[in-house]
């Protein structure tokens, strides 16, 4: 498995991640076993993937205590990632935005239980919040990272101006965003931005959040719990009944003029796509079998030549939904133009 630099940490990442926001269970993805899970997150590391993410979001705190059985025993090289700054009330199906320094505080000890760990490696502030000055809520991460419980800080779905307010206080160390064939709003700014202060990038929905495995068609329909029942991805209205089916015809010209000349799935250039970026430190892919995890390991070994690249740019400008604007302080499921 290709290690690649994890910004300035110092540390080297898998161009594969392991994701486990599938492993939510019901108020997302739908019910899952967890033994089953436990399993993929072991193949993925038998296959040389050593960054695992998680949050206490996924699953109301659920992914987190699979992730931390599923590392029982075998921690040691694996480079965890969870976040803070988002928090419910018990009983409540309803998540906030939470990013006080008390807030904070409190979760990394909370994270730390569910993981079965000493230490996070890296702690990130899952999405901006604007009723905390982000000098106050980043400054409380530092305050975190002294005490030793993490090693290094950064921040979820932030704009250029947000993680510059973070810089003023401490040095953000990681971002992540999302991005994948459908969503390259990141490629404009703050790629630019973390390749100039050496900040370590870590890419989430490389696969379109399913569309880029060709399991859909035109005709599929999101019903609740599943997020993507609103139509929206992150801002972008990809999914809605007006917008899925031109994006269905968009991946199967994919399939059929890149991937089947290539001799492999379209979830696989979709994967090559992304990490032919040298900015991306690595792409986060969620998994909940341990047959997925096999797919993606053989994906993540491909390349894409000059002249693939080309031609997938041409076949996107077809798609729908693919909104430029990134205003990370609105809900990510919320439906708006």
């Amino acid at each position: 498995m290709e290690r690649r630099a994890f910004g300035r940490t110092g540390l080297a990442v898998s161009a594969l991640g392991f994701g486990s926001w599938p492993m939510s269970g019901g108020n997302r993805y739908g019910a899952i076993e967890d033994a089953e899970a436990i399993r993929a997150i072991h193949r993925a590391l038998d296959g040389g993937v050593n960054v695992v993410d998680t949050a206490p979001a996924y699953g109301f705190g659920h992914a987190e205590e699979v992730v931390g059985q599923a590392l029982r025993g075998r921690r040691r090289g694996v480079i965890l990632v969870t976040k803070c700054g988002l928090a419910w009330d018990p009983g409540s199906p309803a998540i906030r935005r939470d990013t006080s320094p008390a807030s904070l505080r409190h979760g990394v000890d909370v994270s730390l239980r569910r993981l079965q760990t000493d230490v996070i490696d890296v702690y990130l502030i899952h999405w901006p919040n604007a009723d905390t000055p982000f000098e106050d809520a980043f400054g409380a991460m530092d305050d975190i990272v002294r005490t030793g419980k993490v090693r290094f800080v950064g921040v979820s779905n932030f704009t250029v101006a947000q993680m510059e307010a973070c810089m003023r206080v401490r040095r953000v160390d990681v971002v992540q965003v999302g991005y994948h064939l459908f969503d390259r709003r990141m490629e404009k700014e703050v790629f630019p931005y973390c390749a100039r202060h050496g900040i370590g990038i870590m890419g989430y929905g490389p696969l379109g959040h399913g569309l880029l495995t060709g399991a859909f068609t035109a005709t599929t329909r999101f019903v609740d719990p599943d997020w993507r029942a609103k139509g929206i991805a992150f801002g972008q209205p990809i999914f809605t009944p007006e917008n899925l089916p031109r994006n269905v015809a968009v991946v199967d010209r994919l399939r059929r003029e890149v991937a089947e000349p290539l001799g492999v799935p379209v979830s696989y250039v979709a994967l090559a796509w992304v990490l032919r970026n040298p900015e991306v430190s690595t792409a986060l892919v969620g998994a909940r079998q341990p047959a997925e995890v096999e797919d993606n390991l053989r994906g993540v070994q491909m390349s894409l030549s000059a002249t693939d690249v080309a031609r997938i740019d041409e076949i996107l400008r077809d798609a729908a939904g693919t909104i430029r604007a990134f205003t990370p302080l609105r809900p990510a499921m919320e439906l708006w133009e």
